[in-house]
């Protein structure tokens, strides 16, 4: 297996374990960034769907324009 780092081709058992093993934490971190970020995105959408119900729940009041 080769990995690409700053664009130049690495064999991955020629590596350090050093390397290795901040290689493994990297990954790590990517996947957990990743896994932050989608669940980022579902309570940004619920977010919006708690404002949408809201809004729709509150008294209209007269003369107060609708947004378009």
């Amino acid at each position: 297996m080769t990995i690409t780092i700053d664009e130049v081709e690495y064999a991955l058992d020629s590596l350090s374990e050093d390397a290795k093993a901040q290689f493994t934490s990297l990954q790590f971190v990517d996947q957990k960034l990743a896994q932050l970020n989608a669940e980022a995105a579902v309570y940004q959408t619920a977010r919006i769907g708690y404002a949408n119900a809201l809004n729709a729940a509150l008294p209209k009041k007269e003369g107060k324009k609708e947004k378009h």
